[in-house]
């Protein structure tokens, strides 16, 4: 199998794309550190917890631990890489998933949710990153891969939609995770550790997705199962650094080049 004597740690995996990808790399192989701030079915109004992810991934027989974090603590973030690493060993894959995000017009973005967003969504994802290479660069091995967003990318126009400006602070965040992935990738190069962000084609219709509506009048082409993420997480989490790594990429395009190649 593909992640055989691997170990990863994927954060925001209580639901949605992160459960796909941890279930996905448990099925090759993989030791899966599961890690969000849900830890039981009820403590979150949407379904899904570490809990139960874990228990999917052993009930299939792979091996896989929960370890609780909210990652707008600094305190957490180091906390959950020693307990990762005392549990199932050196983590050589790291997948930043994790997210809060509010939709609002920039003129009345609040300081609060500004900071969260920023918070988890940027500092977190350097500041694990910043934990688990000094192993990596030790070992001359890893993969680091960031879960961005179509939202990284300019609005088009004018003319513009009113509405995309609700947006404006997710996107500033996920463009900032992209040129981080970028910059690190070219730092770690000669380290043999592989740097990359990876974005759905289409709207994938999580749970939170869907409690909030957001897939109402969404063709169906346009949207894409968790599941698609998840293999082309795969495909960038055992390729080789030295070819695969500085991508920001989507998972369609990335797969069908794969499969063509």
């Amino acid at each position: 199998m593909k992640l055989d004597a691997r170990v990863a740690l994927v954060t925001g995996a209580s639901r949605g794309i992160g459960e796909a990808i941890a279930r996905r790399f448990a099925a090759e192989g993989a030791a899966v550190a599961v890690s969000a701030r849900t830890i039981n079915e009820g403590d979150h109004p949407l379904s899904g917890s570490i809990t139960s992810t874990v228990t999917s991934i052993k009930d299939a027989g792979g091996r896989a631990v929960a370890v609780a974090a909210d990652l707008a603590r600094p305190e957490d973030r180091r906390v959950l890489i020693d307990s990762v690493e005392r549990e199932l060993g050196a983590i050589d894959i790291l997948v930043n998933n994790a997210a809060v995000t509010y939709f609002e017009p920039t003129e009345t973005f609040s300081a609060r949710h500004y900071a969260l967003m920023l918070e988890v969504q940027v500092r977190a994802p350097f500041e694990l990153a910043q934990l688990v290479l000094p192993g990596m660069r030790a070992r001359k091995q890893g993969w680091i891969l960031n879960i961005s967003s179509g939202a990284a990318r300019h609005p088009e126009g004018p003319p513009y939609n009113r509405r995309m400006g609700a947006g404006t602070v997710y996107g500033m965040c996920k463009a900032a995770l992209e040129r981080f992935t970028s910059g690190l990738a070219a730092e770690m190069y000669e380290d043999g550790i592989a740097v990359n962000a990876l974005s759905p084609s289409g709207l994938v219709p999580t749970p939170g997705v869907v409690y909030h509506g957001l897939d109402r009048g969404v063709p169906a082409d346009a949207l894409e199962p968790a599941e698609v993420m998840a293999e082309a997480a795969l495909a960038l989490c055992s390729g080789d650094p030295a070819a695969l790594t500085g991508r920001i990429t989507y998972a369609r395009p990335l797969l069908a080049e794969f499969s063509t190649s």
